[in-house]
């Protein structure tokens, strides 16, 4: 059996550390300043940084969107489509939420996105590039509408630094779960899909602690 190189075994240990300490986190915490509305540019900007960090549903998502991107479509530059289709489309939900529009089922909505997105990295042999844009992009105006609830009644300014904060934070972990996904891809020399499998299950046991508690609420 080929030795891996230490890039790889370094990827495991990154994901290995990141996924148990998301699955090991209490699923409450949602806002960095207790849901308090933001009133200035760095208290917005912090808690845009902040949500999809501490929300831990929105954070294992955003992982799996930059795990998918090189999982489904290595190579090509469609795969950096899905993760920045996501960010464009919570955007776009945040929108949704301010203008004062009911979504159904948000938190069933988000849980059950994130339970979806983990199986179609556990199966991403099997999984068309199409299937996951498409989920990315349905996800990212049920994620965007959660992001809204931390900003509603906010001057214009915080809302601002709030778009610019999630953005930039959403951008990073999505670039950095696609770089492990990446060098895991091209170190591992007999299963390619090993780590990136692992992940999914991963996060699909995420998403159903989600799901299962959404239902019971």
């Amino acid at each position: 059996m080929p030795k891996l190189k230490f890039p790889v075994k370094l990827t495991g240990v990154i994901l290995f550390v990141l996924f148990s300490i998301v699955a090991a986190s209490p699923a409450t915490a949602h806002h960095a300043f207790g849901g308090e509305t933001p009133t200035n540019f760095w208290e917005g900007f912090l808690s845009g940084l902040a949500h999809p960090i501490i929300g831990l549903d929105h954070f294992a998502f955003v992982v799996a969107v930059g795990l998918l991107a090189v999982a489904i479509a290595p190579g090509k530059r469609i795969g950096i489509g899905i993760p920045a289709g996501f960010i464009l489309t919570t955007i776009a939900g945040v929108g949704l939420h301010l203008t004062g529009a009911n979504l159904p089922l948000p938190e069933l909505v988000v849980a059950a996105s994130v339970f979806a997105a983990g199986g179609m990295l556990a199966m991403s042999k099997t999984t068309h590039w199409l299937g996951v844009v498409a989920l990315a992009a349905i996800a990212g105006i049920f994620h965007g509408y959660a992001y809204g609830e931390a900003i509603v009644g906010a001057e214009m300014t915080p809302l601002w630094a709030y778009l610019t904060g999630f953005t930039i934070i959403q951008m990073t972990v999505a670039a950095i779960a696609f770089n492990l996904g990446k060098t895991a891809l091209e170190n591992i020399p007999n299963s390619p899909g090993l780590y990136l499998r692992f992940a999914g299950f991963t996060i699909c046991g995420i998403g159903a602690s989600f799901l299962a508690s959404a239902m019971g609420a």
